[in-house]
């Protein structure tokens, strides 16, 4: 069965070379947590999505994806599937170069140093991330921010969140909670301590939507 925001055409033929993509297609990393949600965010926000499960999902040829996005969940269960599966050196190649935007358990994936307590991760954005930093699962929140993307706040929805410590000075802060930094970007990577698929703002995705055709040119 096909999903509701999956695009049927995804390139126009012709007797010569395939015409590019109209839209950006997205993947989203469908290891756990809410990816569904996410992909329909991104449809929302005028990208294709495609659910990625496998090493061959990540191939970085000519018709792959044009960026993806790491969703919440368990970062230690990720991280784990990813070694199992022969995925972590594949994920790091495909977000040092193509567009990767990680929430909450994603963001921990990226950072370069892991806290509470230490674990491995992608080591790509120059950021040390405390996991469960605000308490359990009781103590999620949603709140309202200022952010750098609009002139109205952000809605943030925080469930089980880490919290960003340090971050590098190639790294410029969007959002904040309580004076740490809640949605960070260096270059074409992004990440949010929060779930932006869970809002009905849909700010952050058409952000990164529009870092991804950036970066298609």
């Amino acid at each position: 069965m096909r999903l509701g925001w999956e695009c049927q055409n995804h390139f126009v033929k012709s007797s010569g070379p395939t015409i590019k993509r109209a839209l950006p297609r997205i993947g989203v990393l469908a290891i756990q947590g809410d990816y569904a949600a996410h992909a329909a965010a991104l449809a929302e926000a005028g990208a294709e999505p495609s659910l990625v499960k496998t090493l061959d999902d990540l191939r970085l040829d000519g018709e792959s994806l044009d960026g993806i996005v790491l969703p919440g969940g368990e970062s230690t269960t990720m991280l784990k599937f990813l070694e199992r599966h022969g995925m972590f050196e594949a994920l790091s190649e495909f977000c040092r170069t193509r567009p990767a935007f990680g929430t909450c358990a994603g963001a921990i994936l990226l950072a370069r140093e892991v806290r509470n307590p230490p674990q491995r991760a992608l080591g790509l954005l120059d950021a040390v991330v405390e996991r469960n930093a605000y308490g359990r699962q009781i103590d999620s929140a949603i709140l309202h921010s200022e952010t750098t993307l609009d002139p109205e706040p952000l809605e943030m929805v925080f469930i089980r969140a880490p919290r960003i410590l340090e971050i590098g000075p190639g790294v410029e802060t969007l959002a904040w909670r309580e004076g740490s930094p809640a949605l960070v970007r260096q270059g074409t990577l992004l990440a949010a301590t929060f779930h932006p698929e869970l809002s009905s703002d849909r700010r952050v995705h058409r952000f990164f939507v529009a870092e991804v055709m950036a970066a298609r040119g």
